[in-house]
């Protein structure tokens, strides 16, 4: 049994895990799991560079985390970065700020490498189900970049695509600086547009037809499952490997893009960090369903940050 950290920083949330691992028995026992929205891919897709009130937000949480993981004597920590902190220009300003926080440099990882931590965390617990039949298609969708994965024991292929909720806002549904209050039918269409152009570069790498059970990662996804359910709060454990149909998940996108940001916050199960963002993430996750013909979505908790903790064990 090896204690480990694993913080996985994207461009819209910074997450930790403390765990417990098992490599003889598979097992992974969470201690502390935890997610703050700092958006650190703010303005990214427009200036690109990180922002300095994004990074300061983001060497806050980090501070946060140094305290958890020191309290809880983790053995060995791993800290991965994604998609924003890889297309900034000032990115070795946030490398700086982190390991003078943690102690360790960021790794700063390829799409494909983020790709193959995504599997691992969604699918090692799913091996041997016979009502899930393989290949898994699993699809992480991030606030810069959504990374599609094939694979069944082990990755077939993989491809990231700069799809992710906070760049489809950002790029298409941003108007003087303020997010459009519901969108127009040309700024949905557009942002449409790019979804589907983005699938046809993921198609040239992944076969997304040959998929038989679609597993969805990360917070666009997740709650998606929650409004779904009506759940009166965010709650992980119903969450977690629920399964939503393609007609659900229509009817929630076109919700969620003709609604305003009041109703939106409304939403109980709804993070106030995501309330700007959802309605892209739920067209992306729309828009992949009618790609590949998946009839629903298996929906994980455990993604990235358990395949990262699992590399680190």
């Amino acid at each position: 049994m090896t204690r480990v950290a694993a913080v996985d920083c994207g461009t819209n949330s910074i997450r930790l895990l403390v765990a417990d691992a098992d490599p003889a028995t598979g097992e992974l026992t969470d201690l502390d799991r935890r997610m703050t929205i700092v958006r650190l891919g703010q303005g990214v897709d427009r200036t690109g560079r990180l922002a300095p009130e994004a990074l300061q937000r983001t060497f806050a949480a980090c501070r946060e985390y140094a305290g958890i993981i020191k309290e809880h004597g983790a053995e060995r920590l791993r800290f991965v970065a994604t998609s924003a902190s890889r297309d900034a220009g000032n990115r070795d300003e946030f490398v700086r700020g982190v390991l003078d926080i943690l102690g360790v440099e960021p790794e700063v990882i390829s799409g494909d490498q983020e790709a193959e931590f995504s599997f691992t965390g969604a699918t090692r617990e799913l091996a041997g189900r016979d009502h899930l039949p393989t290949p898994y298609l699993v699809v992480d969708i991030g606030g810069g970049s959504t990374e599609f994965v094939v694979g069944d024991d082990r990755v077939r292929a993989a491809r990231s695509v700069d799809i992710g909720c906070v760049r489809m806002t950002e790029r298409h549904l941003v108007r003087d600086g303020v997010v459009s209050d519901p969108p127009s039918g040309e700024q949905i269409a557009a942002m449409r547009a790019d979804i589907e152009a983005a699938l046809d570069l993921a198609g040239e790498t992944v076969p997304l037809g040959e998929a038989r059970t679609l597993v969805g990662l990360a917070g666009s996804v997740t709650t998606v499952s929650a409004i779904a359910q009506e759940l009166p709060a965010y709650d992980s454990e119903a969450i977690h490997h629920s399964r939503v149909s393609r007609a659900k998940v229509r009817e929630i996108t076109e919700w969620l893009l003709r609604s305003t940001h009041a109703e939106r916050a409304a939403v109980p199960s709804l993070h106030p960090g995501r309330v700007d963002v959802i309605g892209a993430g739920a067209l992306v996750l729309l828009s992949i369903m009618e790609r590949t013909g998946a009839e629903e979505v298996v929906v994980s908790e455990h993604d990235i940050l358990d395949g990262i903790a699992w590399s680190v064990a």
